[in-house]
């Protein structure tokens, strides 16, 4: 675990430090887009945040190269190679299409390419495992399909949700942080080697994550662009790939007795069959029904629009921090609760555990309005919109009486100020 922490804190690290070059970096280079009648954000922001999430995987992989226990997962495999090529050509088609633009149809067929040079490199579905009957073994051409399908909707998937400051990045994170949790226990609770490209993967997206949403969060610095979402997705489902296609339940069957207890553990896996569908069940969600509202519409499904999820709940009328964390709550929510089922012997207590939270987050949902008000004791530590009003006799004023208050207060020789017209120029 010591080697993990500090793989994660070098990738965060060497991320966190980069960011703020690289939006120099952005500006200097046009990088920077005017405001769509699409966008939320008011103001024109850098872009090309992906350069700095790379610098930080690659410096990630450096260090786990170098140590004892993870440099193992070099040595046995390739996937480190597949993953960094994959990713190299996902963030090179990233960073043109920020600053350049690139068409709907030439960015999927740079997907499909970054897809296939990993399957050629050996990251692809070789079995899959099916509930009662162990690993079904799949054709190299069947592999490949799936494969290169995963990673294209995975791909998008994440960046469809790419539309609020920090939301794409904290979900990836979330949805990392349980992914690594539940490939961690496959490898050293079931000594099963397989897992162990996974749970690297795993900490280097929690690493990029978290190094870049210091810069990202509500208001947002920079962008990440589509050189972050798509590598990010991209890695995603690399880890999904080198985990579900290779797991043989019956590895784990050997340990728990039964083919209902496997079933039971690896539930992450069986719920969405193909892949950990859970831990981006949200984003997924928002993709699907995307293309079905503009397939319906006679529109392009890589059409542009303000109808996602993160958008309804700013028109219900959440503020932009509070539907980021709305989102945050059912991504966690998702991907916590079925590797929370996973490792339990009875799932009662889970499902309880869910609906209760799931009630909270409902009635969050439909009280936008509410602002909670932190106690007097820490309101000089917290952001000034949780603090409490003033309870003086100024807290009861209208607005009108304390702008004449302001006027009779005003020095007289002073010009009063009545709008544009007033101001001196």
């Amino acid at each position: 675990m010591r080697e993990y922490l500090l793989v994660l804190f070098c990738t965060a690290a060497v991320t966190y430090l980069l960011t703020g070059p690289v939006r120099k970096f952005a500006i200097a280079a046009g990088a920077m887009p005017p405001v769509r009648a699409r966008d939320v954000h008011r103001e024109p922001t850098p872009r090309l945040g992906g350069i700095a999430m790379f610098g930080g995987l690659c410096a990630g992989i450096l260090v786990a190269s170098q140590l004892t226990n993870l440099s193992k997962v070099f040595s046995q495999g390739t996937d480190i190679r597949a993953l960094l090529s994959g990713a190299g050509i996902m963030w090179l088609l990233g960073v043109l299409d920020d600053k350049w633009g690139v068409d709907a149809l030439v960015k999927l067929g740079g997907q499909m390419i970054a897809a296939g040079v990993m399957v050629w490199q050996g990251v692809t579905v070789i079995t899959l495992p099916v509930p009662g009957v162990g690993a079904v073994a799949v054709s190299p051409t069947q592999g490949m399909v799936i494969s290169v399908t995963l990673v294209v909707v995975m791909v998008n998937a994440v960046n469809f949700i790419d539309g609020l400051d920090g939301l794409a990045g904290g979900m990836v994170c979330i949805a990392a942080i349980a992914f690594f949790l539940y490939s961690y226990r496959l490898w050293y609770g079931y000594a099963i080697t397989d897992a162990a490209p996974a749970v690297l993967f795993s900490v280097l997206l929690i690493g990029m994550c978290l190094g870049f949403l210091a810069h990202n969060m509500h208001p947002a610095r920079i962008f990440m662009g589509d050189s972050g979402s798509m590598m990010l997705g991209l890695m995603l489902a690399v880890a999904a790939i080198s985990i579900t296609g290779r797991v043989d339940p019956d590895l784990i069957s050997n340990e728990t007795g039964s083919q209902t207890a496997t079933v039971h553990t690896l539930v992450p896996i069986y719920i969405p069959l193909l892949l950990p569908l859970t831990v981006i069940a949200l984003p997924l969600a928002d993709l699907l029904l995307a293309v079905v509202r503009r397939t319906w519409a006679g529109q392009s499904p890589f059409a542009a629009d303000k109808r996602h999820l993160h958008h309804r709940l700013l028109q219900v009328g959440h503020s932009h921090s509070r539907a980021v964390l709305i989102m945050y709550f059912w991504a966690a929510l998702i991907a916590f609760g079925s590797v929370a089922f996973s490792v339990t012997n009875t799932g009662r207590a889970v499902v309880l555990t869910l609906a209760g939270l799931c009630l909270l987050g409902l009635v969050v949902l439909l009280i936008p309005r509410f602002r909670p008000r932190a106690p007097r004791a820490v309101q000089s530590f917290v952001p000034p919109r949780y603090r409490r009003q003033s309870s003086g006799p100024m807290a009861e004023l209208s607005a009108k009486d304390k702008q004449l208050l302001g006027e009779a207060g005003r020095n007289p020789s002073e010009p009063a100020d009545h709008g544009p017209a007033g101001r001196r120029r």
